[in-house]
């Protein structure tokens, strides 16, 4: 059983005018039900003794008529770690914040972002969620647990407009609680220089050169290897990590965690979907994939043991996933990295999702900065880089040591020692 309360504010400001005011709440409880090797899953909002009655009735004749699967079943609990201490994952204020505060956050940081250039006229706006959630799991193998969360997030547009053409860009804060938020002052002032620096882009022609990506955009590629390292992705061949268990695919330096008990963790969780004791997993040590994150099911399917990874939404079984995913930081500064490079390009958005998970080819539009001799000289855009993500991986040279833990997903800016830029011809 899976009981989910949750309970949302979203508020948003677009040239000091509020154009977005919600407030939702939810109370939601799924029932998972096994009879013999067949199962199914049904949930509802009516909590009414009546109700959760005739829930657990259809759930029974839906796993009646469902195909049995050997490799079901509850998750095994008899070696369980010990509970994790307190992960500090609520901020009291999440269910005191009012809408007015959110509009004001949203609101400052708007302003500020608009007041930092003249060529700053337009705004796509400048939104705050909030939210306090909290969790219970039961099962009927004596796990009975309940957590509570709190998120808060902020996020601002900025538009540039130079002879004629717009630009626009963004940053954003996010974090467990209100105090670690970023000063929305600063979250403006850094969405307006990020947009004002994109004016006069333009594109290149297209060559193979090293390519640089930020931390933001350095964190999708972390993200893909997760999604490849799922055992869900991995026994159903649809990953490009498949048979690469035990082998080198990134250099010596290169370490990737999955750490569900990192201290107020945006993704971070003291149990998984099936009622295991979260643990750190250690993806990828000394650039050799050392681990698959797995849930009792795909660990099953490969004859192996579960990582505690298993995540679910409420209406769909478990099934392996992140927590908090992050690339271990490097030595170098940022401006090092960049400063290596003769010739080059500074990736600082990525656009479409051009991935082939099965063969790892990678094709996306990216826009950012040119790199020459290790100096950020003009804006690019309309432009694809292209690779292949073993070899991309396989190929990085630095690794940078700006590390910030600002979603679930996370890694320092990196360099990759040559893609293909497509541009003009």
């Amino acid at each position: 059983m899976l009981a989910i309360e949750s309970d949302r504010l979203e508020v948003g400001v677009r040239l000091g005018n509020t154009e977005k005011l919600k407030r939702s709440r939810e109370r939601r409880l799924a029932v998972r039900l096994f009879v013999g090797g067949s199962s199914a899953i049904v949930s509802s909002a009516d909590l009414t003794r009546r109700s959760l009655e005739a829930l657990v009735d259809d759930c029974r004749d839906l796993a009646r008529a469902t195909t049995t699967d050997p490799f079901g079943g509850l998750a095994d609990l008899s070696e369980q770690q010990p509970w994790p201490m307190d992960l500090d994952l609520f901020d009291p204020a999440a269910g005191t914040i009012t809408a007015q505060e959110a509009i004001a956050l949203a609101e400052t940081a708007e302003r500020a972002a608009l007041d930092q250039d003249p060529r700053l006229t337009n705004s796509e706006g400048a939104e705050v969620s909030v939210s306090d959630r909290r969790l219970a799991y039961a099962t009927t193998r004596g796990f009975q647990r309940a957590y509570r969360s709190s998120s808060f997030a902020l996020t601002v547009v900025p538009v540039a407009a130079s002879d004629g053409t717009l630009q626009r860009d963004y940053w954003y804060t996010a974090a467990r609680s209100r105090t670690r938020l970023e000063d929305p002052r600063s979250v403006g002032t850094k969405a307006a220089m990020r947009a004002v620096r994109r004016l006069g882009a333009r594109s290149v022609a297209t060559c193979e050169v090293p390519v640089v990506f930020d931390s933001e955009t350095a964190a999708s590629l972390v993200g893909h290897l997760g999604n490849a390292a799922s055992g869900s992705s991995v026994y159903r061949g649809t990953s490009f990590l498949r048979d690469r268990l035990g082998s080198r695919i990134a250099p010596r330096e290169i370490r990737v965690v999955d750490d569900p008990l990192r201290l107020a963790g945006l993704g971070a969780r003291p149990f998984d979907a099936e009622g295991l004791t979260c643990r750190r997993n250690a993806i990828v040590q000394e650039g050799i994939l050392q681990s698959f994150l797995l849930d009792s099911y795909s660990a099953r399917k490969l004859g192996m043991a579960s990582t505690a990874s298993a995540v679910r939404a409420l209406a769909e079984p478990p099934g392996a996933g992140i927590s908090n995913l992050y690339l271990e930081a490097g030595t170098a500064s940022p401006e090092e990295v960049i400063g290596s490079v003769r010739h080059g390009f500074y990736v600082t958005e990525l656009i479409g999702s051009g991935i082939n998970p099965v063969t790892g080819d990678y094709s996306r539009g990216a826009a950012g900065m040119w790199i020459e001799d290790g100096v950020l000289t003009f804006p690019v855009e309309e432009v694809t880089i292209a690779g292949n993500l073993n070899a991309i991986f396989a190929s990085i040279e630095a690794v940078a040591n700006d590390l910030e833990f600002r979603s679930a997903v996370s890694a320092p800016t990196l360099k990759i020692a040559k893609m293909t830029v497509a541009g003009r011809s």
